[in-house]
C-alpha cells in the first residue's frame, strides 16, 4: 500500500505532518514569525513579515539578489546546493523536485507532481508533471530524472554520500514514474529531493563535451560572468507557468552590512545576510522582510584525530574543547555581535534540549587532562590552520591564546586562499585544529550530522570514527516520529560530549532578506529562495 503525500500542482492539499514532520520552527505553534530576534533568549526561526496580505500579483520588475557565496560554476555537481553558496541561483535555473514549506512543515510539489511512500517508508514513487520540459525543449521524463540523479551521485559531492548510503536502487517503470527503493526505512527521505539530488539537469547539458546550464526551472541563463553577475530571464514554457518577474540578477556582495545598506538604498532587492546578528536585527527593525534561521554547528574547531596526531588522544581533544570559551571567541571575532555556545542544537532550534549542552568551558579541567597526556609523552604542540584574512586571524589568535594559557604550545599556520586551506585540511589532512562549520539544517539534521560525524563521510576530514556514533546516525535516520528523532539527537550529542569529534563554538545566524515590495518568494531547505511565484510591486 502506498501513502500519498501530495499530488498535483501547488493548489493540492498536503496531508498532515505525520511521519514527515520536519520543521525549523522554535515556536510552540510550529512557525515562529514574531518580530523579535530574541524571544526569551532564543533566536526565533521563521518568516518575518505579513505573507497573508500581499495584495494582487502584477507582472514585471527585475529582482537583484545579493549573493553571499557567488557560484563559480552553474554545475550542481560542483556548486553546493545551499543558500550561502549558490543554491538559490541553481534552483532558479533547474528547479527542485520538491520544496519544503516551512509554514506547513511539509514537503510540497515543485517540479514533480506527486510523491508516494510505502507503508514502511522504504519505497518512494515520484510522479512527474505532464508537459514539463527543459529549457532546450526536451521532456522532463523519468529517464532524464534518473540520468540527473546518477550524475549527481557519481560526483560524490555534498549529500551524494547520504544518497549512496541510503538508496538501494532507482527504477523507471514508465516515462512519468521514478521509483526509489531505500536500504532502510527513512520517513525524511524527501529532503534529498529538495536538496542537491533533486536539482534536475538536462542530459543535453553535456552534449557538447563541456557543461551547459540546461534545466527545467522557471528561469534560463542569459549572462554569466563569474565573480561579476548572473542574469536570468523568465521561461514562458515553464511547467508552473511563466514567472511574473521580468528577470533575476545575482551579484556578489562583500558583507552583511554592505548588503543591508544596498537593499535599503534600492541597489539590491534581496540578499543573504550571514552571521552578523546586529545587522540582521537592524534589517528587521528597518522593515526588511524575509526568513530568519539559526543553524547549529555554525562554527566548530575541527580536531584532527587521525593516527599520529595529538587529537588521536581523547584527553587532548577534551582539553581543547574545555579550554576555549565560545563567548570569548565571539567577542574577538564578531565583537560580541554573534551567537555563541557549545550546544550542537542551540536555543531556538526545534531540537534544543536544555539538559544536553555539550562541553562547557572549564580551563582547570582542561589543564588536568593536558597534564595527563603530557605525562604519557605528549609535547603539547598543536598546529592551528586558518585562512589569512582578518576574521580568521582574530579567531586563530584567540584560540591560540586560550590554549597556550592552559599549557598547549600552538603554532598558527595561515593559508593564502580558501582553496589552499581546503587542500590542506581535506586533501593533505595536514592540521591539528581548523575552524570550520557544519551548518545543521533544523528541518533535516541528519544530512550535516552524517557529513561531520559519519565514519565513511568524505566531509569528515578530522577522521572521527565511532561505530557507536554510526549506529546512532542510523537510529536518527530510521526514527519515525519527532520524539524518536529527539531521543536519537540527544544520544548523538551526549556521545559527542564524551568523544569530542570537534569543539563547538557557535551556531550561525542567517536572514534571507528582501524589500517589502517583493512578494511570493518561498524559502526551502538550507535557505534556498525560490522565485517562481515571486512578484514585485510596481
Amino acid at each position: 500500500m502506498l501513502h500519498r503525500l501530495w499530488r498535483g500542482w501547488r493548489s493540492v492539499a498536503v496531508v498532515s505532518i505525520g511521519a514527515l514532520a520536519l520543521t525549523a520552527c522554535a515556536s510552540a505553534d510550529g512557525q515562529g514569525s514574531g518580530d523579535s530576534a530574541n524571544a526569551g533568549g532564543a533566536y526565533a526561526i521563521g518568516y518575518v513579515g505579513d505573507r497573508a496580505g500581499e495584495g494582487d500579483p502584477v507582472d514585471g520588475g527585475v529582482v537583484t539578489y545579493g549573493s553571499y557565496g557567488f557560484p563559480a560554476t552553474l554545475d550542481p555537481t560542483k556548486t553546493l546546493m545551499a543558500g550561502s553558496t549558490g543554491g538559490t541561483e541553481l534552483a532558479a535555473i533547474y528547479d527542485t523536485l520538491v520544496r519544503y514549506d516551512f509554514e506547513k512543515s511539509q514537503y510540497v510539489p515543485q517540479l514533480a507532481a506527486g510523491l508516494e511512500s510505502s507503508d514502511d517508508g522504504q519505497t518512494w514513487t515520484v510522479t512527474l508533471r505532464d508537459g514539463a520540459r527543459f529549457s532546450d525543449g526536451t521532456p522532463v521524463d523519468s529517464a532524464a530524472v534518473k540520468w540527473s540523479l546518477d550524475r549527481y551521485v557519481a560526483a560524490k559531492r555534498d549529500v551524494a554520500q547520504v544518497w549512496t548510503n541510503s538508496v538501494a536502487g532507482v527504477e523507471t517503470p514508465d516515462a512519468k514514474t521514478v521509483v526509489i527503493r531505500l536500504q532502510r526505512p527513512w520517513t525524511d527521505f524527501p529532503v534529498l529531493l529538495a536538496a542537491g539530488p533533486g536539482v534536475i539537469v538536462a542530459p543535453s547539458s553535456e552534449a557538447s563535451g563541456s557543461f551547459t546550464p540546461i534545466g527545467a526551472g522557471p528561469f534560463t541563463v542569459t549572462r554569466f560572468a563569474p565573480n561579476e553577475v548572473l542574469e536570468l530571464a523568465p521561461r514562458a514554457d515553464y511547467v508552473g507557468g511563466k514567472p511574473r518577474l521580468a528577470g533575476l540578477r545575482f551579484v556578489p556582495t562583500a558583507n552583511a552590512q554592505g548588503m543591508f545598506e544596498s537593499i535599503r538604498s534600492g541597489e539590491l532587492n534581496a540578499g543573504y545576510l550571514y552571521r552578523n546578528t546586529e545587522v540582521i536585527d537592524s534589517a528587521i527593525d528597518a522593515g526588511l522582510e524575509g526568513y530568519r534561521d539559526l543553524q547549529g554547528l555554525g562554527a566548530i574547531g575541527m580536531i584532527n584525530q587521525r593516527e599520529g596526531r595529538p587529537g588521536a588522544d581523547v584527553r587532548v581533544r577534551r582539553a581543547i574543547a574545555l579550554g576555549i570559551d565560545p563567548e570569548a571567541l565571539n567577542q574577538r571575532v564578531n565583537g560580541g555581535k554573534g551567537p555563541a555556545g557549545s550546544a550542537m542544537f542551540p536555543e531556538g532550534s526545534k531540537w534544543h534540549n536544555e539538559d544536553v549542552q555539550g562541553v562547557t568551558y572549564d580551563p582547570d579541567q582542561a589543564r588536568e587532562l593536558l597534564s595527563q597526556a603530557k605525562a604519557d609523552g605528549y609535547n603539547g604542540k598543536l598546529t592551528y590552520v586558518a585562512i589569512n584574512e582578518e576574521a580568521s586571524r582574530q579567531g586563530a589568535l584567540a584560540a591560540q591564546a586560550a590554549l597556550n594559557s592552559i599549557g598547549f604550545d600552538v603554532e598558527v599556520a595561515y593559508a593564502n586562499s580558501v582553496t589552499d586551506l581546503t587542500r590542506r585540511v581535506y586533501v593533505d589532512r595536514d592540521f591539528d585544529i581548523a575552524r570550520s562549520g557544519a551548518s545543521l539544517i533544523d528541518a533535516a539534521p541528519l544530512l550535516r550530522l552524517y557529513g561531520s560525524l559519519g565514519s565513511t563521510s568524505s566531509n569528515n576530514a578530522a577522521g572521527y570514527n565511532s561505530p557507536e556514533m554510526d549506529a546512532l546516525l542510523v537510529k536518527l535516520q530510521t526514527a519515525g516520529s519527532d520524539d524518536a528523532k529527539q531521543t536519537a539527537i540527544d544520544d548523538i550529542q551526549k556521545l559527542a560530549e564524551e568523544t569530542v569529534p570537534y569543539a563547538v563554538w557557535a551556531p550561525t545566524a542567517v536572514y534571507t532578506a528582501w524589500t517589502p515590495k517583493l512578494h511570493g518568494a518561498n524559502v526551502s531547505i538550507d535557505n534556498v529562495v525560490l522565485f517562481d511565484e515571486a512578484w514585485m510591486e510596481r
